[in-house]
């Protein structure tokens, strides 16, 4: 080898070495921080060995800076720990949908609440199918929430409607986290009102119809001891409900 080609290898090799990995991702330590925000309430650190919030964390690929979606952002669990995640120079987009607070006054209180108490969130309103994200979004998650979209106050076709919407909401390459109470197989989401449960071919035949591209699949909220026959809010098997979680992404 010449003494050129031999500088211009050492060169090349020193630049790989020092240059940032594409694949790399957040350290555990980085999640455990975020969990052990002393500004999450003690209820809701009581729930986190069922919900496996790192491990969620871990699994939606969430990075410090990022601008992050909560569909439907319920009391604001995940709200919070997102919000801890991406750090003050990210933000959290937390949805919370019109029909929910007409509903549910609570759900419009929680939304202020956390909105108030996070410089780095921001409450966004809009109809269950159409949230008004300001901007676009690296990564949007929903958790236990999905199947609300098939209730039967719902309009036909409101899940095919909010998964166009949630697709054109995220960049190019952006992600969609859905996790759900798995539903009996071929039941869909009529199970959704009765049962509070999905079938996880449902909403992969709803994604990909909006373009998604399934990436990765999760096992670590399954539970085969779920016969998914039960109400999720039946105290036999509350907080135990055998649970599916898709990664999809958002084609460049």
């Amino acid at each position: 080898m010449t003494h050129r080609r031999l500088a211009g290898a050492l060169a090349l090799a020193a630049a790989l070495a020092f240059a940032p990995s594409a694949a790399a991702k957040p350290k555990p330590a980085a999640y455990a921080a975020a969990l052990a925000d002393p500004a999450r309430p003690a209820a809701e650190r009581a729930r986190d060995a069922a919900r496996k919030p790192a491990e969620l964390l871990a699994f939606a690929q969430i990075e410090r800076g990022e601008r992050v979606g909560d569909f439907i952002m319920g009391g604001g669990y995940l709200t919070r720990i997102l919000a801890a995640a991406v750090g003050p120079t990210g933000r959290v987009y937390a949805f919370q949908p019109n029909e929910f607070i007409a509903f549910r006054k609570q759900y419009g209180d929680d939304q202020k609440t956390v909105d108030e108490a996070y410089a780095n969130v921001e409450a966004v309103a809009g109809s269950a199918p159409a949230p008004a994200f300001p901007v676009a979004l690296d990564t949007i998650v929903t958790v236990q929430n999905f199947h609300d979209l098939y209730l039967k106050q719902a309009s036909p076709g409101t899940g095919a409607r909010a998964a166009a919407n949630l697709f054109a909401a995220l960049k190019r390459g952006g992600t969609l986290v859905v996790i759900d109470h798995a539903a009996v197989d071929g039941s869909g989401a009529t199970h959704s009102d009765t049962l509070h449960r999905i079938e996880r071919q449902t909403v992969f035949d709803t994604m990909t119809a909006a373009g998604f591209k399934l990436e990765a699949e999760s096992k670590l909220w399954r539970n085969p001891a779920d016969p998914r026959t039960a109400n999720v809010f039946d105290a036999a098997i509350r907080g135990k409900t055998d649970q599916f979680a898709l990664r999809f992404r958002k084609p460049r």
